[in-house]
């Protein structure tokens, strides 16, 4: 079984961040869900995806959920891509990954899935 410490969804063919809005809540809901890292709060959860949503309808780089936990949902700056970080080397990043990919691909998001790739990429 692979593993990897991070999963990173690469944007392809001139798709840009609010190609990702349409799909984005079902994203952070089961990253969330997936690394049982869910809010409490319902409020909570839909401010997440407010905020999220907000910057990506306007084609510019979201927070993300970068919070202190198992792992994190990065949007860094260098590049339009999004990735998943753990905090190990786990089949778990890759199962996760996999699973976000083919809501991506669902939503009609052209993206090539990388792994492990974090050295090259500035948070």
């Amino acid at each position: 079984m692979m593993k990897a410490t991070s999963g990173h969804f690469v944007l392809k063919n001139r798709k840009d961040y609010r190609d990702v809005s349409k799909v984005f809540p079902e994203v952070l809901t089961t990253f969330l869900e997936e690394t049982d890292q869910m809010p409490e709060d319902e409020e909570v959860l839909q401010m997440f995806i407010h905020l999220n949503q907000t910057e990506l309808q306007k084609n510019s780089k979201p927070e993300g959920y970068n919070r202190k936990g198992r792992m994190r949902l990065v949007f860094p700056l260098t590049r339009k891509e999004f990735y998943i970080r753990g905090m190990t080397k786990s089949s778990e990043v890759v199962r996760i990954t996999e699973k976000l990919s083919r809501i991506l691909t669902k939503g009609g998001v052209d993206h090539e899935v990388e792994w492990n790739v974090l050295s090259s990429i500035e948070e």
